[in-house]
């Protein structure tokens, strides 16, 4: 192969990788968009009593749930189960609805609820979501809090007050971090270290409840 034939290849060699790099770094600014859209939609909507919940097609195994792909914001975009929550971080600007079980399209919509019987204001709250590449998007801003960060939730009648007690780094199969322990009520929020494919470390974030009031008496959500 002569020179000029060699330095053809190498221009559409390069030419190629920059159109696929272009291209990957749309698709994600895209889905970023996309997914920003839909946290927001979300919150919006007026919250729905867990009782009135389709639950059939809901899971609680947190190894189903798959990456933030494009497919899967897709199936995302059309789901419109409503939310049966919103929980706020306002230091680190997370405004997020809850919604019931870890299912892909509750997960890019919002956050999950681990277990099925948990209750705000009563044992071991405990809530999933994204880890993003964008520091805004869904749980991402999770690595920003720090002990003592005011957590909120409300169920769209009372809003429940919680203060970071813990924050710590786990391998994917500590799970007991999400159990609920004797005498306390607590808010554990997991997310992912990164957002890179194949993560198993976690963020655990974990606080304790202060108090209970009406929702309008409290301004977290606003």
């Amino acid at each position: 192969m002569d020179k000029k034939r060699v330095a053809l290849v190498k221009l559409v060699l390069l030419v190629v990788l920059m159109a696929v790099g272009i291209i990957l770094i749309f698709n994600e600014q895209i889905k970023n968009m996309v997914i920003t859209n839909m946290t927001q939609t979300a919150v919006e909507h007026k919250i729905q009593s867990i009782s009135k919940i389709n639950k059939k097609k809901t899971s609680f195994n947190f190894k189903k749930v798959k990456p933030a792909g494009i497919s899967a914001v897709k199936n995302a975009w059309k789901d419109d189960t409503q939310a049966i929550g919103m929980l706020a971080i306002p230091t680190v600007k997370l405004k997020l609805a809850i919604f019931y079980g870890l299912s892909n399209e509750n997960l890019l919509r919002g956050t999950g609820t681990m277990k099925a019987a948990e209750k705000m204001g009563q044992g071991n709250y405990a809530l999933a979501g994204h880890h993003m590449n964008n520091p805004k998007v869904l749980f991402s801003p999770l690595a920003k809090v720090k002990n003592g960060t005011m957590i909120y939730l409300t169920d769209g009648k009372q809003a429940y007050e919680y203060r970071v007690i813990m924050k710590k780094v786990v391998d994917e199969y500590q799970v007991q971090w999400i159990d609920d322990v004797p005498e306390k009520k607590l808010v554990t929020l997991v997310t992912c270290l990164t957002a890179q494919a194949g993560e198993n470390r976690r963020i655990i974030v974990q606080g304790e409840l202060l108090k209970s009031i009406p929702l309008n008496k409290t301004k977290a959500f606003d």
